[in-house]
């Protein structure tokens, strides 16, 4: 039995809003949401530190195809900076949202990602996640997360979803740059509120980008040097978002369910140590980030075990995996949600 099959859990009358008040108070009592200044302005200056490595090497190594390599590091520093974009956009960094702010719309312009569209749409999100009719994250055109939003594809998107696992990895490629044209789209048609803050911080640091590429490299170079850079960003970003929900149970508006089983029973936590915190900047604790948004990305670890505790003791099923067995999960419910165009043909059109 896949895990689309699976029914939700029998959570009948809960005594809604009391179970995740309790917790809260737990969470409050321990200190957990208190701001962790110290630790983000170290985080922040360790990636000024890395960034500024990688343009010194790309100064160093000049006309090279070991900036490939350089490449593929930044790929890395940038995600970084993604990180720490996202934690601003959740007010986790300062409590003034004027400095949270502030740290975003930087990083955003680091990384090429809107800020204030990718918080418009994040929060959409965080409100209904795996909602079929509310989470933007599950409604995308190449891939379906259910048998019945499978049945839906045409054309291209509808052969795309039927080899969608095994074609999963390499669309991750494209998601950088997925992500600056959605950026770069919203703010064209003012869909945010600074547009024109935002078209600078868009289109300024990208034609540094680009002028510094193609006046030091050849241009075959400077060209994979971009494919490799932002392919391999898109592959780091789309690893540590994919765990998080894909596999989890679909929720849809006949089932309605309290916030705190609402935001558990459709999480998935990645175990592993301090090494997978950092590699994942703090999404490995799912479940307690989606409870808690605005808690600091350091005290998460330090959440976990309560909560897990605490449902435990509430009889609230609580799913946490190895990195390597997550992304199992995620391809075989891929692979399922896609079985129903592999055994169909597709419907014949008429003119």
């Amino acid at each position: 039995m896949t895990t689309l099959d699976k029914p939700l859990p029998d959570v009948a009358d809960p005594p809604r809003g009391s179970d995740f008040a309790r917790l809260s108070r737990q969470i409050k009592q321990a200190g957990l949401l208190d701001r962790r200044y110290g630790y983000y302005f170290a985080r922040m200056a360790i990636n000024v530190i890395l960034l500024a490595v990688g343009g010194v090497a790309f100064a160093l190594l000049g006309d090279s195809w070991w900036q490939l390599l350089n490449a593929a590091f930044l790929a890395l520093v940038f995600t970084q900076f993604a990180f720490i974009g996202h934690d601003a956009g959740h007010k986790q960094i300062f409590r003034s949202r004027k400095r949270n702010d502030f740290v975003g719309y930087l990083h955003g312009g680091v990384t090429g990602i809107s800020y204030q569209w990718w918080v418009g749409k994040h929060n959409l999100h965080h409100a209904n996640p795996n909602h079929e009719d509310h989470d933007p994250d599950i409604d995308l055109p190449a891939l379906a997360f259910s048998r019945e939003q499978s049945r839906t594809k045409h054309g291209i998107y509808r052969w795309i979803t039927k080899y969608q696992a095994f074609l999963f990895f390499p669309l991750l490629l494209l998601e950088a740059a997925m992500l600056r044209i959605a950026s770069i789209q919203a703010v064209v048609r003012r869909e945010i509120k600074k547009p024109v803050l935002e078209a600078a911080l868009l289109t300024v640091p990208l034609a540094g980008y680009l002028t510094a590429l193609f006046l030091v490299l050849s241009p075959p170079q400077a060209i994979l040097f971009i494919v490799v850079n932002q392919g391999l960003m898109g592959v780091y970003l789309g690893c540590s978002f994919a765990p998080n929900h894909k596999g989890m149970p679909i929720l849809t508006k006949e089932q309605e369910l309290d916030h705190l089983r609402k935001q558990v029973l459709t999480s998935r936590n990645i175990s592993g140590g301090r090494w997978v915190d950092g590699l994942l900047g703090g999404l490995n604790y799912q479940i307690e980030h989606h409870l808690f948004p605005h808690m600091p990305r350091p005290n998460l670890r330090r959440a976990q075990p309560i909560v897990e505790t605490f449902c435990a003791r509430n009889t609230i099923p609580y799913s946490k995996a190895t990195l390597l067995n997550s992304y199992a999960q995620v391809l075989r419910h891929l692979h399922d949600a896609g079985a129903p165009l592999r055994k169909h043909p597709a419907p014949a059109t008429t003119s």
